[in-house]
C-alpha cells in the first residue's frame, strides 16, 4: 500500500475543518445488474484530482472503505463482507458495483482530493426490479349470476417496489364496489432477496352478458413496459328464465315441405330435455332441442308449442302456415265445339290467401275471363290461366276449336287492270278449313291464310264467251256452292252498243206516247168546246205548247 507524502498530508489535516460536502444524489440502478454510480458528476477534472476514495453508509453511523485511488496509481481495494470482489472503479472515477442487491439500497459516498480541497459526493441508491412473471391462478371454472364467487388470485412476482395489479373485464378495468365487484390485495416479501410478491383475488358476480367475457390482470412497474396476464374465459351458469320457438323452413312452406322446431332456452348450461306440442300430440326429445316434421300438408297450419320437461309452466309457441293453391278448369284439354253453340267456362280456386287470376288466348292478355253464349270460329284458340299466391303459382289451359259446315258469305268479281281478265273472290267461313273449288280453271290462285275460321280464295280468269263459274267449298260437315255470271270482254262491248240503241229506242217510244196522247187530248178538247162553249183560242194555246213538248222529246231521242 502506498502511502501519501508528508506534504499532503499536512495538507489533509490542514484543510479537514474545511472539506465541502454536496448534496444528496439519488441513483436507480436495476436489480442483478452492475452499477455504475457516479462521481462528482464531471465537476472536477480528472488530471486535477489527487486522490478518490468510495466508501458506504453501514448504518448505525458506521461506514465502510471500499476503494482508494492516488493519482498516477493503481486502484487499492479495501472491501471486505458482501463487497468483497464486487466493486472496482470506472476511469471516470464512478464505483462500479456488480449483482446489485436490495442490501445495496444505501448511501456510497465518493471522497475526492483536489489540490486543498477534500470534497464528498453522497449518492442514495435505489433498486429497482420489475415483476417477473403475471398470471391468475385458482380461477373458478364457472360462475353463478348474482353470486358473488372468487374468480381468481393474480400474482405479480418478485419485485421492487410492490406491483400494483389492476383486474380488467375486456380491457376494461374494473373497481371494488363492495357489491359485485370485491378485490383484495396482499404483499409478501421474500425474506432471502427482499423482493415483493404481490398477490390480488378478485371476488365477482356474474351477469348473463358476462358469458364468453375475458378476465385479465396487468401492472405497470416504476420500471419496464406494462405487463398483462393471459385472459382468461369462465362459464356462466344460470337457469333458463325464457323459451324461444324457432320455425326452420322455407319460405313460403307449401305442401310437402319439410319444417323443424327448434326449442331455444336461455339457461346455461342448456336444458337437455324439451316437449314438443304438435296440436293433438305431445312429444319428448332428449340431448336435442328439434324435432321436424316431414311431408307436411294444410292440415299442419296451426298453433306448435315447446316447453322444458323439468318445467313445463316455461313454454313457447309458433304459428305455423302451411300454403296451398288448387285450380280446376272446366273444361280443360281439347274441346271441340259447333259453331252457334254456348259454353260455360268455370274456373273452381281453393286458396290458403288471398289470389291474383289472369287470362291469355294465344299468349296474348285478355282483360277478363272468357265467356261464350254463342261461339264463333274466332273463338277458337288456346286459353290459359295463371293463379297466384305469392310465390305460389299454377296454370291450366284448354284449347277450344269451333267447327262447323262451310258457308259462302261473299262471291264477287273485279275487272282486271288490264281490262282482258277477270278476278273472282270467294269469301268462306267454316272449320275446320274448308277446301275450295272452282268449276273452270284459272291462273294466279292466291289463298289468304286460314283465321279465325275464315279464308279467302282467289281465281283469275280470262272469259272468251259469256260464262257461269261456281265456287263449291266443302268440309267434314257439309258442302256449299255459290255461283256468278261472268261476261267475255268481247260481250262487254257488244253490251255498250245495246245500251245506246235502247236509250234511243226509248226516248222514240216515249214520243210517240207523248204525240199520242196529245192526239186524243186535243179530240177531248174539241168535243168538250161543242159542250161549253169555250172559245178556241184557249186551245189552239195549250196545243202549241203540246207541240214544243213533242218537238223536245224529239230532239232527245236523236242524240
Amino acid at each position: 500500500m502506498h502511502l501519501l507524502s508528508a506534504s499532503c498530508v499536512c495538507a489533509l489535516l490542514i484543510t479537514a475543518l474545511l472539506r465541502q460536502v454536496s448534496g444528496l444524489e439519488t441513483f436507480i440502478g436495476m436489480y442483478g445488474e452492475t452499477l455504475e454510480i457516479p462521481c462528482n458528476n464531471g465537476a472536477m477534472k480528472t488530471e486535477d484530482i489527487l486522490l478518490t476514495k468510495w466508501k458506504y453508509d453501514k448504518g448505525e453511523g458506521l461506514s465502510g472503505d471500499l476503494l482508494v485511488k492516488q493519482k498516477y496509481q493503481d486502484v487499492i481495494i479495501s472491501a471486505t463482507d458482501e463487497y468483497e470482489g464486487r466493486v472496482s472503479m470506472a476511469a471516470n472515477s464512478s464505483l462500479l458495483l456488480t449483482a446489485a442487491s436490495l442490501t445495496d439500497q444505501r448511501t456510497f459516498t465518493c471522497m475526492v482530493v483536489a489540490g486543498a480541497d477534500i470534497t464528498e459526493y453522497p449518492v442514495n441508491v435505489v433498486i429497482y426490479k420489475a415483476p417477473s412473471g403475471l398470471e391468475i391462478s385458482d380461477n373458478a371454472q364457472e360462475l353463478e349470476i348474482g353470486k358473488l364467487t372468487k374468480l381468481g388470485k393474480c400474482v405479480a412476482k418478485d419485485a421492487n417496489p410492490a406491483a400494483n395489479i389492476t383486474w380488467l373485464k375486456n380491457n376494461t378495468p374494473l373497481m371494488a364496489d363492495g357489491k359485485g365487484i370485491s378485490i383484495k390485495a396482499s404483499v409478501l416479501v421474500d425474506p432471502a432477496t427482499g423482493l415483493s410478491s404481490t398477490i390480488s383475488i378478485l371476488e365477482y358476480s356474474a351477469k348473463k352478458e358476462d358469458t364468453d367475457a375475458e378476465f385479465t390482470c396487468s401492472t405497470q412497474h416504476t420500471v419496464g413496459a406494462e405487463l398483462v396476464s393471459s385472459p382468461v374465459t369462465l362459464t356462466i351458469t344460470y337457469t333458463t328464465e325464457n323459451l324461444v320457438l324457432q320455425v326452420i323452413a322455407q319460405d313460403p312452406l307449401i305442401e310437402g315441405d319439410n319444417v323443424t322446431l327448434k326449442c331455444v332456452a336461455d339457461g346455461n348450461p342448456a336444458p337437455t330435455a324439451f316437449m314438443f306440442h304438435l296440436k293433438e300430440e305431445l312429444v319428448k326429445v332428449e340431448n336435442v332441442n328439434t324435432y321436424t316434421i316431414t311431408n307436411v300438408s294444410r292440415d299442419t297450419t296451426g298453433e306448435y308449442k315447446c316447453s322444458l320437461v323439468d318445467n313445463p309452466t316455461l313454454e313457447a309457441s309458433k304459428d305455423i302456415t302451411v300454403n296451398y293453391l288448387d285450380i280446376n278448369l272446366i273444361p280443360s284439354g281439347n274441346i271441340v265445339k259447333s259453331a252457334g253453340e254456348a259454353m260455360d267456362v268455370t274456373l273452381q280456386i281453393d286458396s290458403s290467401g288471398d289470389y291474383k287470376v289472369s287470362w291469355t288466348k294465344d299468349n296474348v292478355k285478355l282483360d277478363k275471363e272468357p265467356k261464350f253464349a254463342k261461339l264463333t270460329y274466332a273463338d277458337s284458340g288456346v286459353y290459359e290461366c295463371e293463379v297466384t299466391n305469392g310465390a305460389l303459382s299454377l296454370k291450366a289451359s284448354l284449347e277450344l276449336a269451333v267447327q262447323g259446315a262451310p258457308v259462302i258469305k261473299q262471291l264477287s268479281k273485279l275487272r282486271g287492270e288490264d281490262g282482258t281478265h277477270k278476278v273472282l273472290i270467294c269469301e268462306v267461313e267454316g272449320s275446320p278449313k274448308p277446301a275450295v273449288s272452282w268449276s273452270i280453271n284459272g291462273t294466279s290462285l292466291d289463298e289468304s291464310p286460314f283465321l279465325n275460321g275464315k279464308i279467302k280464295h282467289k281465281i283469275t280468269v280470262v272469259p272468251t264467251a259469256n260464262l257461269t263459274v261456281s265456287c263449291t267449298v266443302s268440309n267434314e260437315f257439309g258442302v256449299d256452292s255459290r255461283t256468278i255470271n261472268v261476261s267475255s270482254h268481247q260481250s262487254d262491248d257488244n253490251d255498250q252498243t245495246k245500251l245506246v240503241v235502247g236509250v234511243v229506242v226509248g226516248l222514240l217510244v216515249a214520243t210517240i206516247v207523248i204525240g199520242l196522247a196529245y192526239w186524243v187530248y186535243m179530240k177531248k178538247s174539241k168535243q168538250g168546246s161543242w159542250k161549253t162553249g169555250e172559245k178556241e183560242n184557249g186551245s189552239s194555246e195549250e196545243e202549241k205548247k203540246l207541240e214544243e213538248k213533242v218537238e223536245e222529246n224529239s230532239q232527245k231521242a236523236e242524240v
